[in-house]
């Protein structure tokens, strides 16, 4: 792949280099196109708050909410969202992006957790703004608190204040907020397509934000999608903008500065914090009831759930079974959605989060996830090596948009490794409620001895008629058998999966590592096979 291939910047690359992530740039290129897929155009056009970063006449970066009535984005083609609102002229942001600048967007749905990110540059229209899209890409879920949202009537009486420090009521709200938004930027002399502003979201624990001072915040960085958008551009530009939400009454408390990055932070205890943003505060916009949006006070409520089985599946891979602690019934899921766990980890600090893939029937009266032990992983060694039959964990309901599509076209389902997880649920799902469509179950493992889950896929398949199996082993060893153990050894390749004849109108859902998912999608699309119907989602660094 060459470089001008490449959709990151000299910051971005240097920051993936220095965290031991210098090969997601190759393997994340499929993943950030230059135009909105139809899924994304749909969650934008359903969104009723945006939030945006961009630079002022003074070259300070802000971020800041876009908000407006049902239905005010319009995603009008795949490279366009038009913005069918006005900002309030009290926006730091309001007339650089009504006169036309480069901006930065996140989608997020705090209800759900789904988000989309993409970059581009403002032109105004009649009713707003137009964006005309630089660059787009999903997002991963990790750290976002889920909250509902409604409607009230604005207060627009209500007056900005200005500052260059924050108030003592202004670090109080800070210390109590679970949620920030971050505006970053660069722009650079050769004019790539990674260049302009970046808008992302942080999520923590109520005071994951430390503030040190009136002038200076810190700010933890989690494990993320290892794009290093954020940390890449403030390595070129420190400029940053930040934004706290009061969920409750709707206002906006925006901060703008320069930072630095911590990367050997003392906080590194914490096997969340990977590093640290130190901020140094230059100006405060604080906008009492901004918008005409509220969200819950609180993140959406957990259970506990306990364990009520615990089943080794393969070497180093096992089955969590859960039912409600409380004797409840549990929430419905989708197959393919994940599960929002927290672990109290004794000799942590902070409850260590993770979304683990639900890998069971979703008719079933308990919930199943199946781990694959990492020896640096904090929460899947704690998992295998503590958790038993008896314990109880805390869980957020089942979300995620990497579902079974609608209709009857055929399905071909192809995972590596623990990747499996969400297929074996889709499998379920799809010869129970529709057992007319064709099914592909295809799967790579590395030998019999990392083959999850093979007897109960096994007899899915035995048992329907329309469904398929293809299992390849790249490495098997003298118990494994040909023929009854594996069908092909080698690795899975888009013209294995064509060779299937599945029909132009298949539908490929593909899980499992990035350079595994990233080869598929490339292969699939070189012969011709639509990106509407390639579905993936990833794990692993």
């Amino acid at each position: 792949m060459s470089r001008s291939d490449i959709p990151f910047h000299a910051g971005e690359l240097a920051a993936q280099h220095r965290a031991g992530a210098g090969h997601i740039a190759e393997q994340a290129a499929p993943f950030i196109r230059d135009f909105m897929p139809d899924q994304h155009r749909d969650f934008y056009q359903a969104q009723p708050f945006l939030v945006a970063a961009s630079g002022d006449a003074e070259g300070r970066v802000w971020a800041t909410i876009i908000e407006g009535p049902d239905g005010f984005v319009e995603a009008s083609d795949p490279r366009t969202l038009e913005l069918n609102t006005h900002l309030d002229p009290s926006d730091p942001l309001a007339q650089a992006l009504g006169n036309g600048a480069d901006i930065g967007v996140v989608g997020i749905e705090l209800a759900t957790r789904r988000r989309n990110r993409l970059s581009g540059r403002t032109r105004p229209i009649e009713n707003g703004l137009a964006i005309d899209i630089r660059q787009t890409f999903g997002n991963c879920p990790q750290y976002i608190n889920e909250r509902d949202w409604w409607r009230v009537a604005r207060n627009k009486d209500a007056k900005p204040v200005v500052s260059d420090h924050l108030s003592p009521a202004q670090i109080a709200h800070i210390t109590r907020a679970d949620t920030l938004f971050i505006g970053s930027g660069r722009h650079g002399p050769q004019g790539l397509a990674s260049d302009g502003f970046d808008a992302s979201h942080r999520g923590g624990e109520p005071g994951f934000v430390r503030v040190i001072g009136p002038n200076q915040l810190r700010i933890p960085d989690y494990s993320g999608n290892n794009f290093f958008n954020t940390i890449g551009n403030l390595l070129e530009d420190p400029r940053i903008g930040l934004l706290f939400v009061d969920f409750a009454s709707g206002g906006l408390l925006h901060l703008t500065g320069r930072a630095e990055i911590d990367w050997t932070p003392a906080e590194a205890q914490d096997p969340n914090i990977l590093r640290m943003i130190d901020v140094q505060v230059d100006a405060v916009v604080e906008r009492p009831e901004a918008l005409s949006l509220r969200w819950s006070a609180q993140p959406a409520s957990s259970t506990k759930l306990m364990v009520a089985d615990k089943v080794k599946e393969a070497e180093n891979i096992t089955s969590f079974h859960f039912v409600p602690a409380n004797g409840h019934a549990l929430a419905s899921f989708q197959a393919g959605q994940h599960l929002p766990i927290a672990l109290d980890i004794p000799h942590l600090k902070t409850k260590v989060r993770r979304t683990y893939s639900l890998s069971g029937n979703p008719g079933n009266e308990h919930f199943r996830i199946t781990v694959k032990r990492e020896p640096q992983g904090a929460a899947s060694t704690f998992l295998h090596d503590k958790i038993e039959v008896g314990d109880v964990i805390e869980a957020r309901p089942p979300a995620g948009d990497f579902v079974i599509p609608e209709g009857n076209n055929p399905l071909v389902l192809v995972s590596a490794g623990v990747g499996l997880t969400p297929m074996v649920a889709m499998l379920y799902q799809s010869v129970q409620q529709n057992g007319d469509r064709p099914v592909w179950f295809v799967h790579g493992a590395r030998n019999g001895h990392h083959h999850a889950l093979r007897d109960e896929v096994d007899q899915l398949i035995a048992a329907n008629r329309n469904t398929g199996k293809r299992v390849y082993y790249s490495a098997p060893v003298s118990t494994d058998q040909l023929g009854r153990d594996f069908d092909v050894q080698g690795r899975i390749t888009a013209n294995e999966l064509l060779a299937l004849c599945a029909g132009d109108d298949a539908q490929y859902l593909l899980c499992g590592p990035a350079g595994f998912v990233t080869g598929l999608q490339t292969g699939l699309e070189a012969a011709g096979v639509p990106k509407s119907q390639i579905h993936f989602e990833t794990f692993g660094s």
